[in-house]
């Protein structure tokens, strides 16, 4: 009797708890619909609305995959952009330029969704024809990538692969830089500081004697006499060069400025990139940061593929062969 007239007692002395079913919740930031009741408020939308009205005018849009008209990128294409990249994989086994002669892999590198359909018709929009506002949908992927890379990890630092002097001139910017600019912008990934240190160093590749030598002159002479454009290199792009041609042309093509190798000297790297195809940028990136005393731990891409190559073996109409070197064991090594 006395036990159960104490514990009464303390349960009474005990401060109510409100019950949070029956508890208003705190107002949360819901978007007005109604008009706005400040004649500021009902200005500002007004001028927004006739803004957009008039850069579908002036400027007109259709988006990139499906062609529907007043949008860059419709909400269907971003939601099939942001499924490829749902997962992203392991990617460095499908480039031979970054496996050592026992075939392992020289650095791992993972990517963020397969360069097909939706993800690569944005790359390409996004590269080719200065649509940037496409980073809006193709750098919170990229920050996926990063943050499944590191995974628990801390310490490491971004390093963006360059484009070529000829490519920026091209386009105006350079598309793995603006990436990580709204990423940094956005604070998707506040602990991986990016430390752009890398440059082109504008070597060509000096002209040479051989069989190499002499079908590069007959495709220029077949490409010119047929109206074709050739593929130009010794500089811009690489896009149709084979595995070899690429690592040739790539060779000792980078280098870290001058007076910034302080800031990579015991750091852990990662490099940043837009697409892998041979690896070839990626293993140059690598030699230069390496170089200038960086602990180079791995990279991260937007979008993988298949190199050239190997295009010849790959099943038509077979895009899951792009990833099939998914893995989920920890690639990145702590040097």
């Amino acid at each position: 009797m006395t036990f159960s007239f104490l514990g009464t007692w303390y349960r009474n002395r005990q401060p109510r708890r409100a019950d949070p079913d029956l508890t208003i919740p705190e107002s949360a930031g819901a978007r007005r619909r109604a008009p706005d009741q400040q004649r500021a408020g009902r200005v500002l939308a007004a001028l927004q609305g006739s803004l957009v009205d008039l850069l579908a005018v002036l400027i007109p849009v259709d988006c990139v995959c499906c062609e529907k008209e007043d949008a860059v990128l419709c909400g269907s294409c971003a939601r099939k952009v942001r499924q490829l990249c749902r997962q992203p994989f392991r990617a460095e086994l499908e480039s031979p330029a970054l496996l050592d002669v026992d075939g392992t892999a020289k650095i791992g590198v993972v990517a963020a969704g397969p360069y097909r359909d939706e993800l690569a018709r944005c790359l390409l929009s996004f590269k080719r024809q200065g649509q940037w506002r496409l980073a809006d949908v193709l750098a919170p992927c990229l920050s996926k990538a990063v943050d499944a890379a590191i995974g628990a990890g801390s310490g490491y630092c971004l390093v963006p692969v360059p484009s070529s002097g000829k490519a920026y001139r091209r386009r105006g910017f350079s598309p793995v830089h603006l990436l990580l600019l709204f990423i940094r912008v956005r604070r998707m990934l506040p602990l991986c500081p990016i430390v752009d240190v890398l440059k082109k160093s504008g070597k060509t590749r000096p002209l040479t004697a051989g069989p190499g030598a002499v079908r590069e002159m007959a495709a220029r002479l077949v490409g010119e006499a047929f109206g074709r454009a050739h593929v130009d290199h010794g500089g811009g792009g690489q896009k149709g060069l084979g595995r070899g041609d690429r690592v040739r042309r790539v060779r000792g093509s980078m280098s870290v400025r001058r007076g910034r190798s302080e800031d990579l000297k015991g750091r852990k790297c990662i490099l940043v990139d837009d697409v892998l195809t041979t690896g070839a940028t990626l293993a140059e990136a690598a030699r230069a940061v390496t170089a200038a005393g960086g602990l180079v731990c791995g990279g991260v891409v937007l979008a993988a593929t298949r190199p050239p190559a190997y295009a010849s073996v790959t099943a038509a109409g077979d895009p899951g062969s792009v990833i099939k070197t998914q893995s989920k064991n920890k690639w990145l090594k702590d040097e």
